[in-house]
């Protein structure tokens, strides 16, 4: 089996009582909701990750972030070779603002997104959210 760490950075976005999440395309949350986000890529700042992937993934773009946790979770999958994987995955929280005038984007990036949704936070039904998304949900409900 094989084992590695995935280390990202995450926006958790508001709009009222709705969070926007993506579906996922591949990995271990594959055609669930989770958060915006991704890997570091080598020698990038958590800051230059929020921004890229907030953009890639949903077409919006960052007015201020806030630094809120740090989540983890470890899950087992089949990965694209049909093999067994765990990734300790490890994602730093941040709450963001967006600029205005642009909405997000529903078709996917072509990598790690089907495409950009809001929803009700009292709609969110945990089996078709990641536990890595129900973990920052619960921490924005306290």
């Amino acid at each position: 089996m094989k084992r590695h760490r995935h280390i990202g950075v995450y926006a958790l976005v508001q709009k009222g009582a709705k969070m926007l999440f993506i579906k996922k395309a591949r990995g271990p949350y594959t055609g669930q909701w989770d958060i915006p986000g991704g890997g570091l890529e080598f020698g990038e700042e958590a800051m230059e990750t929020l921004i890229r992937e907030l953009m890639e993934e949903t077409g919006l773009e960052l007015e201020k972030a806030e630094l809120l946790d740090v989540f983890t979770n470890t899950a087992s999958y089949k990965n694209e070779d049909n093999e067994d994987e765990t990734v300790h995955h490890i994602g730093a929280a941040y709450r963001v603002e967006i600029k205005s005038g642009k909405k997000a984007k529903t078709d996917g990036d072509g990598e790690d997104s089907l495409g950009a949704k809001w929803i009700d936070i009292s709609e969110i039904n945990e089996k078709d959210f990641s536990p890595f998304a129900n973990k920052m949900v619960k921490f924005l409900r306290k």
